[in-house]
């Protein structure tokens, strides 16, 4: 199985519960033979924002024209995105919540595999239909508040655009997801907050190893 886990926050675990949730699943992968794990580290990559440079160079490819350095830049960070998507089988993301959504980073690398005809496409009444069907998804998300009430719910538009977006358009199936939250509301419950969840996480990971022995 080829794995794909996408590092959505670059703050050491120290400081980040992300970082923490990142570090825990690959202790679980990495050294097991039958599953290929590689790492998209969204803040290592050189990956320039979504924008007029994209469509001038494809308008320039289209007029066969030369590029300039930012257009070739993000026309190479689009395409490895791309690439690290298709040959995965199964896709981790591991993000916090920012300001009640993702990183910016994050939103880049969706909005450089987020193309009609690639992750989607439209069918000839006009449907919508999903391309990434054969892939699966696991979410691994951190945020110091609490959202899973009614009343927060509504206003997370970190895991609920990542579920919308990566199973509701592209198709993945979303496997598992661990939420670890409120250990910056309450700071007096934050370690026993985090460890719970990090056992999560090695559960989830276990999982993963099961299923891919029992597939051998």
């Amino acid at each position: 199985m080829n794995i794909l886990v996408v590092k959505a926050n670059n703050r050491p675990s120290a400081q980040s519960v992300t970082s923490k949730m990142y570090e825990t699943f690959m202790e679980a992968v990495r050294e097991v033979e039958s599953l290929s794990v590689t790492t998209y580290d969204i803040f290592a990559e050189d990956m320039p924002y979504l924008g007029q440079d994209l469509f001038d160079a494809f308008d320039n490819l289209h007029a066969g024209e030369e590029l300039t350095d930012i257009q070739k830049r993000i026309l190479t960070a689009k395409q490895k995105a791309k690439d690290a998507l298709i040959a995965a089988d199964l896709v981790v993301f591991a993000f916090p919540m920012w300001n009640q959504t993702i990183p910016a980073k994050l939103q880049t690398f969706i909005d450089y595999v987020y193309e009609a005809g690639f992750t989607f496409k439209f069918d000839e009444t006009g449907n919508m239909v999903q391309l990434m069907t054969g892939k699966k998804a696991i979410l691994l998300n951190a945020r110091g508040g609490i959202y899973s009430t009614p009343e927060m719910a509504k206003i997370d538009m970190a895991i609920n655009y990542m579920r919308n977006v990566v199973s509701g358009v592209f198709g993945l199936e979303i496997l598992d997801e661990v939420i670890i939250e409120g250990h910056n509301a309450m700071p007096d419950q934050a370690d026993q907050i985090i460890e719970e969840g990090l056992h999560k996480v090695k559960e989830v990971a276990q999982n993963i190893i099961t299923q891919t022995v029992v597939m051998k």
